[in-house]
């Protein structure tokens, strides 16, 4: 058994974690854990693990990981082959290198810190048919082994071109994404130990997205939890390749396919968050808030900030300074949408940096604010505290006639929004509506009623907002949750034809259509979307049959045969008393129903 000797930097044939065979281990979930003096097979192995003194936390090295041991082995009749404790010098390998008996690999998978084990390991998973020197052939063979620790080692990249070595592990199980601001402490070297590049004892701040130095820091910072400290070995297609780079800021210069030596440390984070989906509003947390709950959307915050242009001219201060703080309510178009927005994701005691584009700020206009004017198409900037927040009962919080007289107040909030044309917000209070009455099994039976009718009202002026904001399934799947209540309500009909009919499904539009005018043959809206339909269908079957007489003389041309004569002719056919009348009545008439008519239901 040969201790290792050094290391050099070029790691090129490291295996990755994904490259390794499964190996058997001890089987945790199937047996509880060891007691001092007691053994156990791990799996069907063969290897049988000893307890001889307990280790500390729950943590156990992987294949891969670089650790270090104490291990004395011996034959059954306890002649010593081998041992590290004769000089006093412990042993450190990498687990799944074959550095060791491959069941020795197997049995420190399973080892705590500081806990000492004896491994007893058969032929396969010993020296084998050859043996070795102090070993005979076919023997069996013990290992007291005591795991001192580990550094664990990632390949990054899994090519070898970044390897990872945790000295220190960091705190909670948090990472940097590539939107947030990290602050950093590094020092790199060349492969003879020149210091090539330094941070300032406080260490550099920057954003990951934008990157810093060379490839492999930010590669490894988004793998790093706050406080961890890592080693890495850089290979250079991720450093600085085959250019290197020169002397700048009193540091030598990096010469062409240099491999580095990297101390680096993640001392903190900003998360950055990208609050609309969009990148028009981001918000950078520069103090984490309490607790998980955030304000959410109908929640009454109190919130003090400072708003400011790029150039910073300060406009306004609410909370600071001798203001009051600002109170609304998020999602009612109280303050501009971004920090709406913004607000109902932030904690109570958060502290967050915003920046706001002009989409979700204050648009193409000029604004007058307390302390400053806001030109046209300005990117803003608000430092935000949350005071405070109260937020909007939920569902499960409400007896059943509370969340029936909820449900109300939101239907009717959700028209009053519709008939100032906001039905955007108007769709999003009848949801709201939905949700505090959805579940069946909550209510008594003379409760169902109103809870039916308050759904089926939400649901048809839903569908009314998606078919005023072009979401046309949208309204086909509220529509259909109407009908799977009530298969003859005219609305729902009605509105769902005129949805089939904005996607071209003419034939589902006239199937809604047959069946709404069963219900109610009088019904003036739906028989003018008839007319509207017909003459749809007149102006398909004309496209129809102008792409079908162009592909058969396409076909004709093609043709190899000698044709005398080929003629195609597309008759249409003879229109009945009743298609005439509507021909004549869709062009005296206006083609598409009034848009007052079917009208959200106020009941």
């Amino acid at each position: 058994m040969e201790v290792e000797k050094g290391k050099g930097t070029d790691v090129s044939d490291v295996q990755g974690e994904d490259d390794l065979d499964e190996e058997p281990g001890e089987e945790i979930e199937s047996a509880p854990p060891l007691k001092v003096g007691e053994e156990r097979e791990l799996g069907n192995s063969g290897i049988k693990k000893k307890l001889l003194n307990n280790g500390i936390h729950w943590e156990t090295p992987e294949f891969g990981d670089e650790v270090t041991v104490h291990f004395v082995g011996t034959l059954l009749n306890g002649i010593k082959f081998c041992s590290t404790r004769d000089n006093g010098e412990p042993m450190t390998f990498k687990l799944g290198e074959g550095k060791v008996a491959k069941g020795l690999d197997n049995g420190i998978t399973t080892m705590k810190k500081g806990e000492r084990v004896l491994f007893t390991l058969p032929p396969d998973f010993g020296y084998g048919a050859e043996g070795r020197d102090g070993v005979p052939p076919d023997s069996i063979v013990q290992f007291d082994v005591e795991l001192l620790s580990w550094i664990t080692v990632v390949d990054i990249c899994k090519d070898g071109g970044i390897i990872k070595k945790i000295m220190e592990k960091g705190e909670r199980n948090e990472r940097p994404s590539d939107l947030d601001e990290v602050l950093v402490k590094y020092q790199v070297a060349l492969a003879d130990g020149t210091i090539v590049a330094k941070t300032p004892e406080e260490g550099y701040e920057f954003y990951v997205k934008d990157g810093h130095l060379f490839p492999a820091l930010t590669k490894a910072i988004v793998t790093m939890k706050r406080g961890e400290k890592v080693k890495l070995i850089v290979q250079p297609k991720y450093a600085f390749g085959d250019k290197g780079k020169e002397a700048t800021d009193g540091f030598p210069s990096i010469p062409p396919n240099s491999v580095l030596n990297v101390e680096l440390e993640l001392i903190s984070f900003k998360p950055v968050i990208d609050v609309t989906g969009d990148s028009k509003v981001f918000k950078k947390i520069l103090k984490e808030g309490e607790g998980a709950l955030v304000a959410n959307e109908g929640a009454a915050v109190t919130i003090s900030y400072i708003a400011w242009l790029e150039d910073g001219t300060v406009f306004e201060r609410k909370g600071v300074d001798g203001e009051q703080p600002l109170e609304f309510i998020t999602d009612e178009e109280q303050v501009i949408p971004g920090l709406d927005r913004a607000a109902a994701t932030m904690k109570k005691g958060e502290q967050a940096l915003l920046t706001v584009s002009p989409e979700y700020g204050f648009g193409s206009v000029v604004a007058e604010r307390d302390l400053a004017v806001v030109p046209p198409s300005s990117n803003l900037v608000y430092e935000v505290e949350m005071l405070d927040f109260v937020k909007e009962k939920a569902p499960w919080e409400l007896n059943n006639q509370e969340k029936i007289e909820a449900a109300g107040k939101k239907k009717e909030e959700g028209n009053i929004l519709f008939k100032d044309g906001n039905y955007q917000r108007a769709g999003k209070k009848y949801d709201k509506a939905v949700d505090y009455v959805s579940e069946d099994g909550l209510f008594q039976d003379d409760e169902q009623k109103q809870i039916k009718a308050l759904r089926i009202s939400c649901w048809l002026n839903g569908a009314a907002c998606s078919l005023k904001l072009s979401d046309f399934w949208g309204a086909i799947q509220l529509c259909s949750k109407v009908l799977d209540f009530e298969s003859h309500n005219v609305k729902a009909l009605y509105r769902r034809a005129q949805a089939y009919m904005k996607t071209s499904d003419l034939i589902s539009a006239e199937m809604d259509i047959k069946k709404a005018l069963e219900a109610d043959p009088q019904n003036r809206e739906v028989k003018l979307l008839q007319k509207t339909l017909r003459q749809l269908q007149i102006e398909s079957n004309k496209r129809d049959a102008k792409l079908f007489t162009n592909m058969f003389a396409r076909m004709s041309k093609r043709s190899s045969m000698p044709i005398k004569k080929l003629k195609v002719e597309i008759a249409e056919p003879e229109k009945s008393e009743e298609a005439a009348a509507t021909e004549r009545e869709c062009v005296a008439e206006p083609s598409t129903p009034s848009e007052d008519r079917m009208a959200v239901d106020q009941s």
